[in-house]
C-alpha cells in the first residue's frame, strides 16, 4: 500500500501527495511510487510568531564600511534579485497575512 508524504522544506513551502512505495528488491528503504498526480506546492507564513504585532518585521543595521548609504536584503526568500531585496515581500505578506519585512543595512 502506498503512503502519503507531508513536508516542509526551504523557505515556508509544503509538498503533498509524494507517493512512497516499500521497495520490492528486498531492501528496507523506499522508492518512489511512479504516479500521474501533481505535486501540491502551497505557501506558508515565514514570520509565524515574530513580533506579530508590527505592520511589517523590518530591521536595521548600521555599518561603517559599506558601499552604499542603504542596502535592503532580502528575509522572505522570494526576491528575483535574492540576497538583495526587491519588494517580493509585500505580495507574500497579502497572500500569507505575514509580516516580513527585509534587513536593512545602513552606512555610518
Amino acid at each position: 500500500m502506498a503512503s502519503m508524504l507531508s513536508m516542509t522544506v526551504g523557505a515556508g513551502f509544503s509538498y503533498a501527495g509524494l507517493g512512497l512505495r516499500p521497495s520490492r528488491a528486498g531492501g528496507a528503504g523506499t522508492q518512489p511510487r511512479p504516479r500521474s498526480a501533481a505535486v501540491v506546492v502551497r505557501a506558508e507564513a515565514i514570520n509565524p510568531e515574530i513580533r506579530k504585532s508590527e505592520a511589517k518585521v523590518t530591521d536595521s543595521v548600521v555599518v561603517t564600511e559599506l558601499s552604499k548609504p542603504l542596502t535592503a536584503y532580502c528575509r522572505c526568500w522570494r526576491s528575483g534579485t535574492f540576497p538583495l531585496c526587491d519588494g517580493s515581500h509585500v505580495k507574500h505578506n497579502k497572500a500569507t497575512g505575514d509580516n516580513v519585512g527585509p534587513l536593512l543595512l545602513k552606512k555610518e
